[in-house]
């Protein structure tokens, strides 16, 4: 799917329609102190297998796609319900 970097949407702050960025969330890098990290750790050191079963069978056809979109005018930024697609590309 390919959708343009700029659109004109409703900006919940300004109450109208605007010029607005898109931009895609991409994940960011889970930190090593969260429990289920410690936890996964533990179970994993020293002598003994991987805890959990290797995931059978094949990924999910689509992807969510996670979107932020800034207004020009006053630079808040909202975030839209995702969706699911193959393939995303921001064109300009």
């Amino acid at each position: 799917m390919k959708m343009p970097r700029t659109i004109k949407t409703y900006c919940p702050y300004c109450k109208h329609h605007t010029l607005q960025e898109v931009k895609k969330i991409k994940k960011k890098k889970s930190s090593e102190m969260k429990w289920g990290q410690r936890r996964f750790r533990k179970v994993t050191a020293g002598y003994g297998g991987f805890p959990r079963p290797k995931p059978e069978g094949r990924e999910k056809p689509t992807r969510r796609v996670w979107l932020i979109h800034r207004c020009k005018e006053c630079n808040k930024a909202t975030q839209r319900p995702c969706f699911r697609a193959k393939k995303f590309e921001l064109t300009e």
